[in-house]
């Protein structure tokens, strides 16, 4: 359904509930309260505890699209408890019509900021990667990859204070033990910020998430988007030649050497 969704005989159109009393209730204790976003094949509400007044987030995903993408991101979420930078989760379950992940709210994102033409310093794009790569390394470290980096799925909380990765719905384990190179049908997750083995039907590893992040940073740090490009074989070719960009900063060209070793480094 386009900008759609039916629950509990309730109607939500063009980000409004339409309902025929109060608000629709989840798990007894959970109410949506406004659409705030979109994830991996699903839409994120704001919502509320209304037992305790808590603000929670509040991820939908249609059972009919049999995809069970929340499923498989609360099981990651599940998994990587604990860790600095990941969401806290506080129900998960379905109805007849959904399936419903609850996490904690959090504040603006990445692209949020970059809408709104916030200035990206370089001090600040250095501050960002040390918090992320640390998140990303501690993530890899349990054996995950995130496999859909963008400056969407990185939120600051609601005291913009620290940064958090949100949107596990295509991340999945990964195997250190071997070298074989696998291909995949197609790009996994978003094609603007995707790997040249991700462009390229390769199938993803750690340094894959490192990269993508390095492509975010720039797009940040830039003013104008260099990776707004429709062809693929274009933006491929931009990739594969990115270092000899000349308004990129010799700092993205240093990690982008490194990034075969998965680490990025704080020199100028």
């Amino acid at each position: 359904m386009n900008n759609k969704l039916i629950m509990n005989n309730k109607l939500i159109m063009n980000n409004k509930l339409i309902m025929n009393d109060n608000y629709i209730k989840i798990n007894k204790k959970y109410v949506l309260l406004e659409k705030i976003g979109e994830g991996s094949f699903g839409s994120i509400f704001k919502g509320k505890n209304f037992r305790t007044n808590e603000l929670v987030a509040i991820k939908v995903e249609p059972i009919y699209s049999n995809l069970k993408l929340i499923k498989n991101e609360t099981i990651i979420y599940q998994y990587l408890k604990g860790i600095k930078g990941i969401p806290d989760i506080k129900w998960f379950g379905k109805d007849t019509i959904n399936y419903y992940m609850v996490i904690n709210l959090l504040g603006k994102s990445l692209q949020q900021l970059k809408n709104e033409n916030y200035q990206f310093t370089l001090d600040t794009i250095k501050y960002l990667e040390s918090q992320i790569v640390e998140l990303l390394n501690n993530i890899h470290k349990n054996g995950i990859i995130h496999r859909d980096i963008k400056p969407d799925n990185f939120l600051f909380d609601l005291e913009f204070k620290k940064i958090y990765l949100i949107d596990f719905g295509l991340a999945k384990v990964v195997n250190d033990n071997t070298n074989e190179v696998k291909k995949t049908s197609g790009i996994i997750g978003n094609v603007k910020f995707a790997s040249i083995n991700n462009h390229k039907f390769i199938e993803q590893g750690k340094k894959d998430d490192l990269e993508s992040l390095l492509y975010v940073l720039i797009y940040l740090y830039l003013d104008k988007d260099i990776f707004n490009i429709n062809d693929n074989n274009k933006l491929l070719q931009l990739k594969e030649n990115i270092y000899f960009c000349n308004n990129i900063p010799k700092h993205f060209r240093i990690n982008l050497i490194n990034i075969n070793n998965q680490y990025f480094t704080d020199n100028l």
